[in-house]
């Protein structure tokens, strides 16, 4: 399909087609995410059941450190996450939520005042613009503006995913975050499926090579994507099966940042300090680097540089490593570490030794794992 048409299909599958999640015909967009503290459940608990009825989402993603941070949504749908995370961000920060279709915009619109009254708040701290996510500046977001930015099974659903990273990297401060859920295959799909317009809204039909991610970003200017969690797509139809052939598909949730460009550093030894609300034990960075309070961590250049360059500076205090100490730490990092992470290879090894997939908020629900 092409971009226009790909834009008209998925207004009319999303806007018109489906209702409820429960009109999706796969679980591409009902996988589950990481598992959540107890304000992120209460946040996500507290918003409008018309809202999470018409949320698409394949995983969470809501990351740390949220207080009086200007957040933007791209794809935001019927405004769930928006919601939640205005809870979160509190009456100082902000939350926008961009997207194009005409029913969920109505949707997430009509519940501002709900949540500005639930939440206590003397304004409203959510909007939500129409537009498209490859063309931010022309939908009127404001360039080098926002500390985070937030996108739930959206960029699959685009026919020009690199004008989304490239948009998504203007409009981002310059130390900002790009949290990502979506769906990824494990190679390149063959036109036919490309074409499958129910495949494509329900995010399996624009769904990117994985290794494909890495290349785009780097394009871009982002950091390394840096692989949070992952969870299987299963896919059960067996017409869905005939067309896809022996294709995988996996959803995984990334970090990006926008870097100065004189970010690079060496690897270091890192320590938190315990501080981030609701992460006082501990802060999940990605699925290898979990920091413990007050232990002392060594992790690669990209990593540092992603730490001392972002909102979570002062969350750590940094030292140089020791001559002799390259190799693995008991986190695994190693100063020369490649940087790609396949996340098939990630779920098999977790298979292997018996780990379970982390389970969060799903799509439809108000109720945590």
């Amino acid at each position: 399909m092409e971009g226009g048409q790909v834009h008209d299909s998925v207004k009319d599958y999303y806007g018109k087609q489906l209702k409820t999640v429960d009109d999706l015909k796969t679980q591409a967009c009902v996988t589950v995410g990481k598992s959540v503290t107890k304000p992120v459940r209460e946040a996500v608990a507290a918003v409008h059941d018309e809202v999470v009825s018409k949320y698409y989402g394949c995983g969470l993603v809501i990351p740390e450190k949220l207080e009086g941070m200007k957040i933007l949504d791209l794809g935001s749908g019927s405004g769930r996450d928006c919601f939640a995370l205005s809870k979160l961000v509190g009456p100082n920060g902000h939350v926008t939520g961009i997207d194009m279709t005409d029913e969920q915009i109505a949707v997430a619109r009509k519940y501002i005042d709900y949540h500005r009254e639930k939440f206590g708040y003397k304004e409203a701290n959510t909007d939500f613009v129409q537009g498209y996510i490859e063309k931010l500046r022309e939908a009127g977001l404001k360039e080098n503006y926002y500390d985070i930015i937030i996108s739930n099974c959206v960029i699959n659903l685009s026919p020009d995913k690199r004008s989304v990273l490239k948009e998504a990297y203007s409009v981002l401060k310059e130390g900002g975050e790009f949290y990502f859920s979506d769906i990824y295959a494990d190679r390149e799909l063959e036109d036919s499926v490309r074409k499958d317009e129910v495949l494509w809204g329900e995010c399996i039909s624009g769904a990117l090579y994985w290794k494909e991610l890495f290349t785009l970003a780097s394009e871009v200017g982002f950091s390394r994507p840096f692989l949070v969690t992952a969870a299987p797509v299963p896919i059960d139809r067996e017409d869905f099966k005939k067309i896809l052939g022996d294709a995988r598909f996996v959803s995984v949730t990334y970090r990006l940042f926008k870097l100065p460009p004189n970010a690079m550093v060496e690897p270091t030894e890192v320590i938190y300090n315990g501080e981030i609300p609701g992460y006082e034990a501990e802060f999940k960075f990605d699925h290898q680097h979990i920091f413990k309070k007050d232990e002392v961590v060594m992790v690669t250049g990209a990593v540092a540089a992603s730490l001392k360059c972002s909102r979570f500076s002062d969350e750590f205090e940094y030292q140089p490593v020791p001559k002799k100490s390259c190799g693995t730490d008991s986190n695994g990092s190693v100063c020369n570490k490649l940087d790609f992470e396949d996340p098939f290879e990630y779920l098999e090894n977790l298979a292997k030794k018996g780990q379970k997939v982390e389970a969060s908020c799903c799509a439809g629900s108000t109720k945590c794992c």
